[in-house]
């Protein structure tokens, strides 16, 4: 067996396995392969501060390290969670060491890149410009919200993407015959750990890791890994979610697009993968309810009934059976028709009331509950709608004097809406019929 369990405490798989050429890199083939962006950055021997973006465990660091290697140039790395301006400085000290001793440049790593407030960034900005050393930072987050701008515009942003499975798959079989060559897996049990892997090759060396261990320490003959096995040996992580980061904004995001476009399934699988990965089902609720305003509407008001008594029953009954009251919503918003109408509309008059100015309300729609605002002619002339023909009256107009009608609402051709739409051209008519008269 190979050292990695040899009685010398050793690196974790993951670092063991850490790929010492751009060869040896898996995934990332966007940025990597002949032609694509770092590969010729790599070739032309010049390297430029670049910003690494992308979910844990794609091979950020790595691409840091082998950059120092391909550019022959000091590696000096600091991880932004645990270091200060004291750390910033003794880097910045140790670069121009190298370069008054040695004519070596460096490249200053700084890992969570984001986790630097705006001061720290700012002390990195004349040594980039200068010079001094190359800057590559490592974020998870959106580097457009959580990077400098000036720091931003001085690196190029690299997007890294998530493992596929494929790629998942080379990667066991690299860890395998490194260090379970002992262990029979089955084909289900693969299937299992890449699944759980989520496209972090991080997490799926350590499965990987915890497996070795608990057979090590089963003292069992047997060395097959099946599904009951993953089960009851191991600790299987939660998908990929942080709770208020880019991954959760852009799931919410996708639920909310797979309901306007109609498609129940794919609002179904958003839905329970943001369950899966702890997002708060009350918060689901919130946004299940504001899409049955902005998405469907008046086309079929019982879609914003139905989603209120949803997350009502959540609320009663609480996980996990509360959850199916939200997966019913989504299915029905799903379904229904649609219409933005009223929401173009509500938009379209706040709009104009915040850039207005203020109206008069015209006499005649005015409160009179005293003798002397009746004397003033508050309501006078009135007309009561319900006294009129079809309980409309019809030439009335209701907006301040000398105001167009803006026709915000303009009601679609689907569900109720139709019907309302119907209705609304028979009054224009007899607002017509009545001021020919």
């Amino acid at each position: 067996m190979n050292g990695l369990f040899a009685s010398n405490p050793p690196p974790p798989l993951a670092e063991a396995l850490r790929p010492k050429t751009i060869a040896e890199v898996i995934g990332q083939s966007h940025l990597l392969a002949d032609g694509k962006p770092l590969n010729l950055t790599f070739a032309s021997g010049k390297p430029h501060s670049m910003i690494l973006w992308g979910p844990p465990g794609v091979g950020k660091t790595t691409l840091a390290r082998l950059s120092a290697k391909a550019f022959d140039r000091q590696f000096i790395a600091i991880s932004a969670v645990l270091a200060g301006v004291k750390e910033i400085r003794e880097a910045i000290d140790q670069a121009q060491q190298s370069m008054a001793e040695h004519g070596k440049q460096t490249i200053l790593f700084v890992d969570e890149i984001h986790r630097f407030n705006k001061s720290q960034q700012d002390a990195l900005l004349p040594h980039v410009e200068s010079g001094l050393f190359t800057f590559i930072g490592a974020t998870t987050e959106n580097p457009s919200f959580e990077v400098n701008s000036a720091l931003l515009s001085r690196a190029q942003v690299y997007v890294l993407k998530s493992l596929n499975h494929g790629e998942l798959r080379l990667l066991f079989t690299r860890a395998k015959q490194y260090a379970l060559t002992d262990i029979e897996f089955e084909d289900a049990a693969i299937e299992i750990l890449i699944s759980h892997a989520d496209g972090d090759a991080r997490r799926l060396l350590n499965l990987l890791e915890q497996i070795r261990n608990a057979i090590l320490g089963s003292n069992s003959i047997a060395k097959k890994v099946d599904h009951a096995f993953i089960e009851n040996a191991i600790s299987i992580q939660a998908r990929r979610f942080d709770k208020g980061g880019d991954h959760f904004y852009d799931q919410i995001s996708a639920l909310h697009k797979s309901v306007r476009g109609s498609n129940p399934d794919a609002a179904l699988y958003w839905l329970c993968r943001m369950l899966d990965g702890g997002a708060d089902p009350r918060y689901l609720a919130r946004r299940i309810i504001r899409m049955a305003w902005e998405d469907i509407g008046l086309a079929d008001p019982r879609a914003i009934q139905l989603a209120n008594d949803a997350a009502q029953t959540y609320e009663r009954l609480g996980s996990p059976e509360g959850e199916l009251s939200l997966g019913q919503a989504v299915i029905y918003l799903a379904v229904a028709a649609k219409s933005n109408a009223s929401y173009k509309a509500y938009n379209a008059a706040r709009a104009y009331v915040a850039n207005d100015q203020s109206q008069t309300v015209p006499t005649h729609l005015r409160n009179a509950p005293t003798k002397l605002l009746k004397e003033l002619g508050h309501g006078k002339e009135y007309r009561y709608a319900h006294d009129e023909p079809h309980a409309y009256a019809a030439g009335e107009t209701y907006l301040p004097e000398g105001m167009k009608e803006p026709n915000w609402y303009e009601p679609v051709d689907r569900g109720l809406e139709s019907q309302i739409s119907e209705k609304m051209a028979f009054l224009r008519k007899l607002d017509e019929e009545s001021k020919k008269k």
